[in-house]
C-alpha cells in the first residue's frame, strides 16, 4: 500500500479544471515510480478561477468530503454595465447598462448580504436540475432557472474600487456561488455586473499561505521524496478534536465496531492510536461508532 496519505494543497492557476489539476499530479506521481495512489481534490474551482485548491491523497479522500463542508474564503473582481450567460468574462454579453455605482453607494449596501440570505445559483452551475447538471441543460440551449436556496455570508468587504470594477473579499458557506453574489451586489447598486476575477483565498483550514504553485507541486510529487510535500491527514480536520483510544479499542475500530467511552463528548472526533489516524468517528452518549475507517499502515 501507498505510503502516501495526506493534503497536497495545490495554488491552482487560471486555465486548468481542477479535475486536469488532479490528472497533472497522478501523472507525476506514477512517472516518478510512486505506483497507483488515490488522489482527488476538495472543492471544484472553475477554469478561471485561481487559488487554494487542497488535493487529498491516500487515505485523505476518505476525508475529502468533510473539507466540502467547510467554509471557502475568495477575492473577487465585478465589472459593472454589462451582464454575461455565465457570470462571469468566459460567457456571451446577454445585457448592458450605462449605469455605474459609485464606491459610497456599493459600501452602502455590503450589509444587506451580511449574514444568511437567498441567492439563485448561475444557470452554468453544476447543481442538478431533473438528474443533470444545470450547466449541461444551459449548453443545450434550455432555459434553466434554478431554485434559490440559503447561503451564509461570515464577512464581505470592499477593498478596491475605480468605477468600473470593485475588488472585494468574502468568507462564505459552502454551496455559495460568488458568480451569483456579484451579479445580486450589482442589481442592488442599480447596475449589471459580472465577475472579472476569481480567487479562492481559503478552503476549510487551508490558506493560501499554504499552497504551492501547480509547478511545484508536480515537481515534488515527481520526486524521490513525494510525502515530504503533503501536510497530515489530520490537517484537513483541524476543527475536529483528537481521541486517543487503547490499542484493543483501534483493532475494534478498524473492524467497524462501535466501542464505548462515557467521557467523550458528543460530535465528530479522530481517534487515533499514538500519532496515527485510526477512524472518523461520531460520539453520542458515550458510544461511539465509526463514520469513516482509515487504514494508515
Amino acid at each position: 500500500m501507498s505510503r502516501l496519505h495526506g493534503w497536497l494543497v495545490v495554488d491552482k492557476p487560471v486555465g486548468p479544471t481542477s479535475a486536469a489539476v488532479v490528472g497533472r499530479l497522478r501523472h507525476a506521481l506514477r512517472a516518478g515510480g510512486h505506483g497507483r495512489v488515490r488522489i482527488g481534490h476538495g472543492g471544484t474551482l472553475d477554469p478561471l478561477a485561481s487559488g487554494v485548491l487542497p488535493v487529498a491523497l491516500g487515505e485523505a479522500t476518505k476525508l475529502a468530503g468533510h473539507l466540502l463542508n467547510g467554509p471557502k474564503a475568495y477575492r473577487f473582481t465585478i465589472r459593472f454595465g454589462t451582464a454575461t450567460a455565465t457570470g462571469d468574462a468566459e460567457g456571451a454579453v446577454t445585457a448592458t447598462t450605462a449605469a455605474r455605482p459609485d464606491r459610497a453607494s456599493l459600501a452602502a449596501i455590503l450589509p444587506r448580504f451580511a449574514g444568511t440570505i437567498r441567492q439563485r445559483p448561475p444557470a452554468f452551475s453544476a447543481v442538478k436540475l431533473g438528474g443533470r447538471p444545470a450547466h449541461a441543460r444551459a449548453r443545450a440551449g434550455e432555459a434553466v432557472t434554478l431554485p434559490e436556496r440559503s447561503v451564509t455570508i461570515h464577512a464581505l468587504a470592499l477593498e478596491a474600487f475605480d468605477g468600473e470594477t470593485a475588488t472585494l473579499a468574502v468568507r462564505c458557506s459552502k454551496g455559495t456561488y460568488v458568480r451569483s453574489l456579484a451579479a445580486d451586489l450589482a442589481a442592488a447598486a442599480g447596475t449589471l455586473g459580472h465577475v472579472a476575477m476569481l480567487r479562492r483565498t481559503a478552503a476549510g483550514p487551508f490558506a493560501e499561505e499554504d499552497a504551492l504553485p501547480l509547478d511545484k507541486a508536480v515537481q515534488l510529487v515527481h520526486g524521490p521524496a513525494p510525502e515530504q510535500a503533503l501536510l497530515p491527514l489530520a490537517a484537513g480536520l483541524d476543527d475536529i478534536p483528537v481521541m486517543a483510544v487503547s490499542p484493543a479499542d483501534a483493532a475494534l475500530l478498524k473492524a467497524g465496531r462501535r466501542i464505548a467511552d462515557p467521557e467523550a463528548k458528543p460530535g465528530l472526533h479522530l481517534a487515533t492510536l499514538g500519532p496515527v489516524p485510526v477512524a472518523l468517528v461520531e460520539v453520542s452518549h458515550g458510544d461511539i461508532r465509526v463514520v469513516r475507517g482509515l487504514n494508515m499502515e
